[in-house]
């Protein structure tokens, strides 16, 4: 279906005016980047009310914490670049556009204002197509009102999840415990703890939410990454863990309760029974999730200018006051649909959750793609900075300065052009299977380009930046279509159990390659990512094939 105009939402034209400032949002924002202070520390001072260290680079090569060297150079950690990939904060501009072919920097920020233009372009087109009134639908008013209803909460959900991000690393780093700094191994063990705990409880907190409601379960969802954010304070290494602990478990009901109460609350209204809105809804969701990312990382940088490593932490305890009370005002509580034999009202179990999966190839087929798409981008996570420090030191030099900020802010601005693609697809009546199976082919060939490029003696940047944009697009298109898919598949009985189900072998997968980078390397933990996207766009095909047999 498509729509007019005016019953456009407040939230979609906010969308839409953000998009045409892409240009200008972009240029100045950088986030999920890992920066020359997220660096092994040796020394450490009290300046202005917080610790400030400095880097000892002698600690990374021999720390037992996974690192990434080419050619005998310094890189940071696999930690201290992954844990920029739920954002950062270093704004990094070009002075002159024209010299872009000088510096890393100039380069990256002109392909940032290009993919923003693009991304401009098609808004506006998309926009513009199909005038005519007689074929297009009035959206009624239950959905605009679930629309802006879960996108305000969603958004600033995020938005507390983006901003602790990128001075994950730091925050912990800079702690002094019983007299001694905080070393790389500890660091890494609090990294995995996060994984773990979101592995091993992830599908008791989904029962819990589908049993007693999924609102419950978002509120649920703000108190315990709130309480993990604030053990950052202390300097007590059980508080730390304990909060690493608590964002864990708190991280698999952000990714299943808040998506489980909107298809709940859609199903109940009755206005969307073929879940075209959802669709939209879903398109809506990712394509501001990638610009409420980048702003996220301008609050961190200057929440941590003020207050140190953990200001951001504190910051976002208030977005996560501000997404707990709009839920609790606005949000009707909704339970999984009756489970039991004859309708009885029986609370759904992960046994039941088990069953249900094994007796439905087509929930086993999204589950697949699902752990393993997200298995692949989590180890990309871990992979692309020394990748791409790599390249730029073979294409500028060994003294060049890679800007991760402005790669990043690449990169979000491909996932807007991937979550704009869908959007427009399911616009074009395009069926989900299909247009997911197509990205899936893309996405494992870029992810094949890129395993292929870091194998080489020198790593091209071209075929490297231009496989990681085209995944990124891919990540873009990936969420509101696997959001979709579980919409239409996945049983609103057992909903959110069997999304954290699914949770268990992606977090195992990539903590087992996190735990071997040193044997796998830069080559081989990309190679297991293309495997992986290979396997799930065999799923996905499969799951094409079975809805075309049986329509």
């Amino acid at each position: 279906k498509t729509i007019t105009s005016n019953s456009t939402t407040m939230g979609f034209r906010l969308i839409k005016l953000i998009a045409a400032a892409a240009p200008f949002l972009f240029r100045v924002s950088a986030f999920a980047a890992p920066h020359s202070t997220s660096l092994p520390f040796s020394r450490v001072k009290k300046t202005g009310g917080y610790v400030t260290t400095k880097p000892n680079y002698s600690k990374i090569q021999n720390s037992a914490f996974p690192t990434t060297t080419k050619s005998g150079r310094h890189q940071t950690t696999d930690l201290s670049m992954t844990l920029g990939f739920r954002g950062g904060a270093v704004a990094e501009t070009a002075s002159k556009l024209s010299s872009f072919k000088e510096t890393p920097s100039a380069l990256f920020n002109t392909a940032l204002i290009s993919l923003a233009l693009v991304t401009t372009v098609f808004k506006v087109l998309q926009r513009s197509g199909g005038k005519d009134a007689s074929d297009k639908a009035e959206k009624p008013a239950s959905v605009k009102s679930l629309q802006f209803r879960f996108l305000a909460v969603f958004w600033l959900l995020r938005c507390a999840d983006w901003l602790q991000g990128p001075y994950f690393y730091e925050v912990y780093a800079s702690k002094i415990i019983n007299g001694a700094q905080v070393s790389l191994s500890l660091v890494s063990k609090l990294f995995l703890t996060g994984f773990a705990s979101t592995a091993i409880f992830g599908p008791w907190v989904g029962r819990s939410a589908d049993a007693y409601g999924r609102k419950k379960g978002t509120l649920a969802f703000t108190a315990l990454y709130a309480l993990g954010a604030a053990s950052t304070k202390s300097s007590v290494l059980t508080i730390l863990f304990l909060g690493r602990l608590a964002s864990g478990i708190g991280t698999s009901l952000l990714f299943s309760a808040p998506e489980a109460w909107l298809v709940g609350e859609s199903q109940k209204s009755g206005d969307d029974p073929d879940g075209s809105y959802l669709g939209e809804t879903f398109g809506m969701a990712y394509a501001g999730d990638s610009v409420v990312a980048i702003l996220a990382g301008q609050f961190a940088g200057m929440a941590a200018g003020k207050r140190g490593p953990s200001g951001p932490f504190e910051l976002s305890v208030g977005f996560l006051a501000a997404g707990a009370i709009l839920s609790a005002l606005f949000w009707r509580e909704n339970l999984a649909s009756k489970s039991g034999a004859n309708g009885e009202d029986t609370k759904p179990s992960i046994k039941e959750a088990i069953k249900v999966v094994k007796d439905d190839p087509k929930i086993m087929l999204v589950g697949s793609t699902q752990s393993l798409f997200e298995a692949a981008m989590y180890i990309f996570v871990l992979q692309w900075p020394p990748a791409i420090s790599g390249a730029i030191a073979s294409a500028f030099g060994e003294g060049a300065v890679t800007p991760y900020g402005a790669i990043f802010s690449c990169f979000m601005a491909c996932c807007l052009l991937g979550s704009t693609t869908f959007g427009q697809l399911a616009k074009m009546g395009v069926a989900t299977e299909k247009s997911a199976a197509g990205m899936l082919t893309v996405a494992t060939l870029a992810m094949g380009v890129a395993a292929s490029s870091t194998s080489a003696a020198v790593m091209p940047l071209a075929s490297l930046v231009a496989a990681f944009f085209a995944f990124e697009a891919c990540v873009g298109m990936y969420f509101p279509s696997i959001g979709t898919l579980r919409s239409k598949y996945v049983p609103d009985s057992h909903r959110s159990v069997i999304m954290n189900l699914f949770g268990i072998p992606l977090n195992v997968l990539v903590v087992s390659v996190f735990l071997s980078i040193k044997r796998l390397g830069l080559t081989g933990a990309l190679g297991i990512s293309t495997g992986a996207l290979a396997l799930a766009t065999a799923s996905m095909y499969k799951l094409h094939s079975i809805v075309k047999e049986s329509a």
